[in-house]
């Protein structure tokens, strides 16, 4: 049995990256601040996110750098080759499964003049 679950609570480092691709699919890239829980660290932790869907519709329509966002999904290591040194390289990126908007009416009102019911997707 293996396991592979990642759930993240946190801040949109920017707004988010969507790509919408001729056979209908829509992918959004985004970065997550997450809080370490430690009384030593003021720096948080950064999460690449990848969203597929309906839900990288729902982001990148109500979530704008600063709206607090969960997460949950599962963690993927992208590799690639360095065009200039050929070395190679990897990134761990989060994708994403669910993702629901945390924050407040108020704090969305405050981010966009777009009025939405904060909903569970």
């Amino acid at each position: 049995m293996s396991i592979n679950a990642v759930t993240l609570v946190g801040r949109a480092g920017g707004d988010p990256d969507v790509k919408y691709f001729e056979s209908g699919n829509v992918v959004c890239n985004l970065t997550l601040a997450v809080k370490r829980r430690s009384r030593n660290s003021d720096q948080p932790d950064w999460f690449n996110l990848e969203i597929w869907g309906r839900s990288a519709e729902v982001a990148a329509n109500y979530v704008r750098k600063g709206s607090l966002i969960g997460v949950t999904g599962s963690l993927k290591l992208e590799s690639w080759q360095d065009r200039a040194t050929g070395a190679a390289r990897s990134k761990p990126v989060i994708r994403v499964d669910r993702l629901e908007l945390l924050g407040s009416r108020r704090d969305s009102e405050s981010s966009t003049s777009e009025n939405f019911a904060d909903d569970e997707f």
